[in-house]
């Protein structure tokens, strides 16, 4: 089999887990499972799918890194729950969630699926270091679509997008879906999210140029110096109101591009994806399956991870 590397938005994962999965679902203590249950079950299809060789689970050490916010304050500040003891700033998660993050990590943990993060970075630049770094192709999870810059058709790196049609019917993006679209190429998708903004991130964008604004100006323009290049030249037949809108928005613009690059040097360390063989540690792994009551889950991901029997569909 040919090698290929999988690397999962882990968190993208288990968000879209909990809020699919029923909360009804729980083990026989009251511990709500729908979140552990649902990503056990996203692996299994994903392997069974997509056949990678080597799997990591990327994990978010940092989910607001400080040199982001450093550069645009606002970035994910909409996400913030400040704890009343010393006011820490975390994630605002959902309580059932957050109960369930620590059972998630240990599962993966016992399976000997590697979970790999990175100080003050996110998952999002655990990816990209890894993808990087990659000697094989890479199949990358996740349903954010900042992810999209990373695809390059020249060294096999895809996005597997499960935010349309969820994990078992997810949409495979390469340089010639993405193409068609948004009508931009994937090396230039940095700069038309830069100029787009995204709400849900705290990115204000350039006000007043949506989607299809950011979509022209990369594909006539190029990159996002030409495109501010040619918002400061009088005789560029761009339009005067597309040019004050820039050139408005350049404190904006000098910072951002950092902030939305996805990072390709974070301090990942060495990493062996190479998909286990066996269950990394049985006897946790059995304690989990018994106490969160995971069943069909836990039969589903040892068998599309090769660690256990064959379950019949």
């Amino acid at each position: 089999m040919a090698q290929k590397l999988m690397l999962l938005d882990t968190a993208s994962l288990y968000f879209r887990a909990f809020f699919g999965v029923p909360d009804t679902m729980k083990a026989a203590d009251g511990t709500p499972t729908n979140a552990i249950r649902g990503l056990l079950d996203f692996i299994a299809r994903l392997v069974d799918n997509h056949h990678p060789t080597h799997l990591v689970a990327c994990w978010d050490d940092n989910w607001r890194p400080s040199w982001r916010v450093a550069l645009i304050p606002s970035y994910k500040a909409q996400r913030v729950e400040f704890v009343a003891t010393g006011g820490e700033q975390v994630e605002d998660v959902p309580d059932r969630l957050e109960l369930q993050v620590p059972y998630i990590r240990a599962c993966l943990e016992a399976l000997g699926i590697p979970i790999v993060g990175a100080a003050d970075h996110e998952a999002d630049d655990v990816i990209g270091t890894l993808s990087h770094q990659s000697t094989m192709p890479v199949d990358i999870v996740t349903g954010d679509r900042d992810l999209f810059q990373l695809i390059d058709d020249s060294r096999g790196i895809r996005i597997v997008y499960t935010a349309a049609k969820g994990v078992g019917r997810a949409d495979v993006y390469d340089e010639k879906a993405l193409l068609a679209k948004y009508e931009i190429p994937a090396n230039r998708y940095a700069d038309y999210a830069t100029l787009r903004g995204d709400a849900s991130d705290g990115l204000p964008g350039v006000k007043g140029i949506g989607e299809k604004t950011a979509s022209a100006l990369v594909t006539t323009y190029g990159d996002l110096a030409a495109i501010r290049a040619a918002a400061a030249d009088p005789s560029t037949p761009m339009s005067p109101s597309v040019k004050r809108k820039i050139l408005d928005s350049s404190d904006y613009l000098d910072v951002a591009p950092k902030v939305v690059a996805v990072a390709k040097d974070a301090p990942v360390g060495t990493v062996d994806a190479t998909m286990p063989t066996q269950v990394h540690d049985p006897e946790k792994w059995l304690d989990l399956v018994e106490l969160l009551e995971l069943g069909s889950s836990a039969q589903r991901v040892m068998s599309a991870l090769n660690l256990g029997p064959k379950e019949s569909a």
